[in-house]
C-alpha cells in the first residue's frame, strides 16, 4: 500500500528519518516539484470528472476543445 504523507519543509529531514527507521516502512523519499504539481493536477482532474458525472458540471466536447485550438 502507498500512502501520501504530506510534511512541512522545516520537518521534513526529520519525519523522513523517522519513517526509514520503522521496519515495516519499504521507501520513503520526497517527491519533486514537478511530481507534486503532477499529483495536484490529476487530483483536479479527477475532481472535475466526478462533478461531470453526479451532473453537476458539464465539461466540453472534444469537438468543442478542438474548435478553440
Amino acid at each position: 500500500m502507498k500512502i501520501l504523507i504530506e510534511i512541512s519543509d522545516n520537518d521534513a529531514a526529520f519525519g523522513l528519518k523517522v519513517l526509514r527507521s520503522l521496519s515495516f516502512v519499504k521507501k520513503a523519499k520526497p517527491m519533486s516539484s514537478g511530481a507534486v504539481n503532477l499529483w495536484d493536477d490529476l487530483k483536479d482532474a479527477a475532481k472535475d470528472v466526478r462533478l461531470h458525472k453526479d451532473g453537476k458540471v458539464k465539461m466540453q466536447t472534444l469537438d468543442e476543445f478542438l474548435n478553440e485550438v
